[in-house]
């Protein structure tokens, strides 16, 4: 009940702007602003309580409080390292920020690019924070974590071996932001060993809440290069990587000076003239901070004595700091992939940059409900989440000459690096888009099932079902509805995602989702109405006073349902019992007269047939996958938050639902709308009560 009521409460508060850049949540509840001002009044410096300076955030295996690697690690603030730390010394540049001895070279590649945009680095890095002004040993960053901007309170003391940084670090050695937001974003994660290893797009995403995309170089688009540039040109963050076919090439470095399986950062993109030819050139950072690409148009190499003194005026391109100029040409054969990161709308403060349509949605795959698995399991498939994404206006000047929508869909599934420390793995996700039928053209209060998805093919899908973090697709379709259905590979595993829509023209995306409403007859039944026979049954079961308590009614259901060999049940509860008598006791004496039995068992036959039907293998149970059809027929329309709700109550470890199940379900919801529709008097939807009220409620 609580984790339900923290959802709910949750939701309102996103509904509110909780979460957003401007409005970041607190992350552990570490308010800056009070711990910094208590410290200062106390004169102590902070020390963090929930990211302690012990080997518990370090790591658990490789860093692991037993391991080779965290022998002789002190923690020590700046000042213990240096005479005159600062935060951030003469702006914050791509060269403040050199490897250390963990594998995170994807998070500086993107610390690196974050560099390259003042604004960008503004939200990530909040200023006004130094080793001197209101010094307390504080500090805090705000970092993207799906969907929501946190804001990251950390203490300054970070670890050290024999008086030097261990990871992360300045090349001058006395400037501590990146090391200081290195430590914050292995906070959110846990612990310093969850950021070994991973893509430049995560870090990229991170830092923006933008959505990337992933370029294989060996068959990029004729494009490609201007896409670079228009990227850059936006704002956008770009990595890339070469591939490695076994562990032992790690980071393994070529005769031309390039490491394989490191993340670089591609930081800019221009045409020169040789002798009046261009020539396209990338320019690219290698977060060591050293090691540069010995090729064509490296540091000082020939190539650049042909260059027009103008042009090469305008390049920086002799320094040794790890960034380096090579040709496109020889980019797309060197390396293997390229990233990109697609800013959202509000990251672009210039009125010159083109701004994508940006929508955003939780959801999450349960056991029983919603975790569906993808097309090849179609008993379970329509149970996902689904939503829909209207699709209005063409691109404009289209790069390959074909009219359409284009859109990019990202699907990111949470917590994959805090999960690592107890040996859980990723899930294998996808997604599959479907054409929405023409009858369903804009009602998005609906949810699609089997007679509508397992009748056409996905119009478009994800590359691959993989365990990403996040899988990724750029799409083109014609103008219309789509309903797109996120999945894992296999069904009946849990998990939560975010999925996000980033389209070039206007478009419009919600959840494919029901509205919750009841459509429940009553029939008005006079003693006339009664059968003889069913009156005398009446009157042998109810004895002397002609009315049935709940511990009667349960003896009676009890006996009913345990003669049938085609229900599987094990008898009905008090609770169930009580509120039938509840629901059916008009005259509130709390039992049930012949009348009130009568409705009740005209109900009870309706509910087995439902049932009944929906036993799709005469297993004497009910999959909770068929709940959504079976409550439609019984005149309740549920939304996906609700039916889960009711699957984790009601169905059994198997995803089962049996009969006495299903009609405990059915009468409480019954119950609850009534009581709903006695508040809600003006129709309006929402009811307001009181603390008494309440509880009066919910404990009947």
């Amino acid at each position: 009940m609580s984790n339900i009521a923290h959802e709910l409460s949750r939701r309102q508060d996103k509904e509110d702007g909780l979460g957003s850049n401007e409005k970041a949540i607190i992350f552990n509840n570490q308010d800056f602003q009070s711990l910094q001002r208590e410290c200062l009044e106390r004169r102590t410096l902070f020390c963090d309580p929930t990211f302690p300076a012990d080997s518990s955030s370090l790591g658990y295996n490789q860093l692991g409080r037993y391991s080779s690697k965290t022998a002789g690690v002190e923690w020590k603030r700046p000042k213990e390292l240096c005479s005159n730390p600062l935060f951030i010394s003469d702006g914050a540049t791509r060269t403040d920020i050199r490897q250390g001895a963990l594998g995170d070279c994807w998070l500086l590649a993107a610390i690196a690019s974050l560099t390259l945009d003042s604004e960008i680095l503004a939200r990530v890095v909040p200023s006004a924070q130094s080793f001197t002004e209101d010094y307390a040993g504080i500090f805090h960053f705000q970092l993207w974590q799906y969907g929501e901007w946190l804001d990251v309170v950390i203490d300054d003391r970070l670890p050290t071996r024999n008086g030097e940084l261990l990871f992360v670090h300045s090349a001058e050695g006395n400037e501590f932001w990146s090391a200081l937001l290195e430590k914050a974003y292995a906070k959110v994660n846990s612990s310093y060993e969850a950021l070994s290893g991973g893509s430049t797009t995560e870090g990229f995403e991170d830092f923006t809440g933008g959505i990337s995309e992933s370029y294989e170089l060996r068959k990029a688009p004729p494009t490609l290069f201007n896409i670079i540039k228009k990227a850059l040109s936006r704002g956008s963050l770009l990595g890339c990587s070469i591939d490695i076919t076994g562990s032992y090439e790690s980071e393994a470095i070529t005769r031309q000076k390039l490491v394989k399986g490191h993340a670089y950062s591609v930081t800019g993109a221009e045409v020169v003239h040789v002798y009046g030819s261009p020539v396209e050139l990338v320019r690219l950072r290698n977060p060591w901070g050293q090691v540069e690409w010995m090729g064509a148009w490296s540091d000082d190499s020939k190539e650049w004595d042909r260059v027009l003194p103008e042009e090469k005026a305008k390049l920086d391109y002799s320094a040794d700091d790890g960034e380096f100029w090579m040709a496109y040409s020889d980019f797309i054969q060197q390396y293997s992939k390229l990233e990109i990161c697609n800013l959202t709308p509000d990251t672009l403060s210039s009125d010159g940059v083109c701004r994508w349509s940006h929508h955003q949605f939780e959801g999450t795959w349960r056991v029983g409900s919603t975790a569906g698995g993808c097309r090849n399991n179609p008993a379970t498939f329509c149970s996902n989440p689904q939503f829909v994404i209207k699709l209005e206006e063409v691109d404009d000047d289209p790069h390959d000459g074909v009219d359409g929508c284009s859109f990019l869909v990202g699907l990111m599934q949470k917590d994959g690096r805090k999960e690592r420390q107890f040996g859980r793995d990723l899930n294998t996700i996808g997604f599959a888009i479907y054409k929405v039928p023409d009858e369903y053209k804009g009602d998005n209060n609906v949810h699609l099932g089997p007679d509508v998805l397992l009748r056409q093919r996905a119009i478009a899908m994800s590359n691959t079902f993989i365990n990403l973090r996040e899988v990724c697709g750029r799409f083109k379709l014609p103008p219309g509805e789509y309903v797109i259905i996120p999945s894992t590979f296999e069904p009946h595993l849990k998990g939560s995602f975010i999925l996000r829509v980033f389209a070039e023209k206007q478009a419009t995306a919600s959840p494919m989702e029901s509205d919750i409403r009841a459509d429940i007859k009553e029939e008005d039944v006079s003693e006339k109405d009664v059968d003889p026979h069913f009156k005398h049954l009446f009157k042998q079961i109810a004895g002397n006073d002609s009315e049935i308590s709940a511990v009667e009614l349960k003896k009676i259901l009890d006996r009913v349902v345990s003669q049938r060999t085609d229900l599987k049940t094990d008898g009905f509860s008090m609770e169930t019992c009580r509120h039938i008598i509840s629901l059916m006791d008009r005259d509130g004496n709390g039992t049930l007269g012949l009348l009130e039995f009568h409705t009740l068992w005209m109900k009870l036959q309706k509910y087995l047939e439902i049932f009944k039907n929906r036993d799709m293998d005469n297993s004497g149970t009910m999959s909770s996958h068929e709940i959504r059809e079976a409550l439609i027929e019984a005149g309740f329309q549920l939304n996906t938050s609700v039916l889960q709700v009711i699957i984790s109550r009601f169905a059994d470890l198997e995803s089962a639902i049996d009969f006495d199940c299903f009609v405990g379900c059915l009468i409480r919801l019954e119950m609850l709308f009534q009581m709903f529709t006695k508040f809600d008097k003006k129709n309006t939807g929402k009811i307001e009560l009181d603390i008494m009220q309440w509880l009066c409620l919910a404990l009947s």
